[in-house]
């Protein structure tokens, strides 16, 4: 991902690199995406090189936001496609290490017989505690209630 880095005028450019990564994501990068994006990184790099807005860049991000402002984003799509999937990697892995690691703790050996919603509704409450820490018991009971006249109309 390091290969997409704009600083010091693209030096860690790597088209070897970037392709791997394409490789890494067969549900992203069709076949035909990934011949045309070997194409696409030779003429994305020569551009980016001799293009004065993308100089002093800080990093990938700035990146993104630079080719969605003059418009690059639309002629080397699948460039940006890996600029993306590079942005939002490291988030989506920290996620998923972070609900693995609740999953854990919310079913121990006490609660080994839990079915799968209830451990779905567990991990999400445990996951997402500084936000159900703002909901409060009264609105809880009041949506419940609400639920409960519904049944009792049908």
């Amino acid at each position: 991902m390091s290969s997409l880095s704009p600083r010091d005028n693209f030096s860690s450019f790597n088209k070897l690199n970037l392709l791997k990564l394409a490789e890494m994501y067969p549900y992203n990068f069709t076949f035909d995406e990934k011949d045309k994006l070997i194409d696409e990184l030779g003429h994305y790099i020569s551009n980016m090189k001799r293009d004065s807005l993308f100089d002093n860049l800080n990093g990938v991000s700035d990146l993104a936001e630079r080719m969605v402002e003059t418009r690059k984003h639309i002629e080397y799509q699948l460039v940006y496609r890996l600029i993306k999937l590079s942005l939002v990697l490291p988030v989506a892995t920290a996620s998923v290490e972070r609900s693995f690691s609740s999953m854990k703790l919310v079913k121990t050996e006490l609660r080994n017989r839990m079915g799968d919603g209830y451990m779905n509704d567990s991990c999400i409450c445990y996951i997402e505690n500084e936000f159900l820490q703002q909901v409060s018991v009264e609105s809880v009971m009041q949506r419940f209630q609400k639920m409960k006249t519904r049944r009792q109309q049908l």
